[in-house]
């Protein structure tokens, strides 16, 4: 598929699913507060998930389109229904090691095992067969993506620009790349007004399939890199505030208030 038709379909089928939910009478669910204390909707973010998923059909990518629909179903039941008794990644561990299952933790186990199955798919394609490190790797990328752009989706458009900046590694899958550009240059303007966000159903689903794209990267190790930087900044935000980071570096400051209303 041309890269320009699928970013074209991944930015109109954003936009749609959007504007759809927000004109439709179920359009008061998705409303949310930001850290503004201001309403915000999460159209946006299921906007995005089904545009990701459809970026998959497009390009016949089958272990995206596992990730990218697993990790925004999961995400959608933490939106919808999250159990506030836990928070962060300790707490949904220690809270699974109770016996205790909280929407964290069926995401966390959920998009993990959708990850490894989605990696293992993906190992198998290669020319020297499935390998445990490009598993491992992989199911990492994916996985790890899901989650560390959630960590990022706690401002406007923050999350979105990481998204862009991740996407373009991907490029040398050139229309997959460009069906998440698309979906992310659709999101993007509502996102910096702070009239929507992506909410865990947009972010999982955004960082599984930009997680996924990156796993096809030639170089395992390229890929493995990657996939420690991943890791070490979800473990990394258990002790350190992204913001309160961001905010004290001011190249990254300016880049992360770049587009804001």
């Amino acid at each position: 598929m041309p890269a320009l038709l699928a970013a074209l379909a991944g930015g109109t089928v954003t936009a749609f699913t959007a504007k759809t939910l927000d004109e439709g009478q179920t359009r008061d669910v998705f409303v949310r507060t930001n850290h503004a204390g201001e309403p915000v909707s999460l159209s946006e973010g299921t906007g995005v998930a089904v545009s990701c998923a459809t970026t998959a059909l497009l390009v016949r990518d089958d272990p995206a389109l596992l990730a990218a629909c697993a990790a925004g179903a999961l995400g959608a039941l933490d939106d919808h229904r999250e159990d506030t008794s836990a928070k962060g990644l300790k707490g949904h561990l220690q809270a699974l090691s109770r016996g205790q299952l909280t929407t964290g933790g069926a995401k966390l186990l959920g998009i993990s095992a959708a990850a490894l199955v989605a990696a293992t798919m993906i190992a198998r394609e290669r020319d020297g067969g499935a390998h445990v490190v490009d598993i491992a790797t992989d199911a990492a990328l994916i996985a790890g993506g899901a989650n560390l752009m959630n960590l990022f989706d706690l401002r406007p458009g923050r999350a979105l620009k990481v998204g862009a900046l991740l996407t373009a590694l991907g490029s040398h899958r050139r229309s997959h790349a460009a069906g998440l550009a698309g979906a992310i240059a659709a999101a993007l303007p509502g996102d910096l007004k702070g009239r929507t966000m992506l909410g865990d159903t947009g972010a999982n689903a955004l960082g599984a399939s930009i997680g996924a794209l990156l796993a096809r990267l030639p170089s395992r190790s390229a890929r493995l890199a990657l996939a420690a930087s991943f890791v070490g900044l979800i473990l990394a935000s258990e002790k350190v505030s992204f913001s309160a980071v961001i905010d004290a570096n001011p190249a990254l400051s300016a880049i992360d208030m770049w587009g804001r209303s």
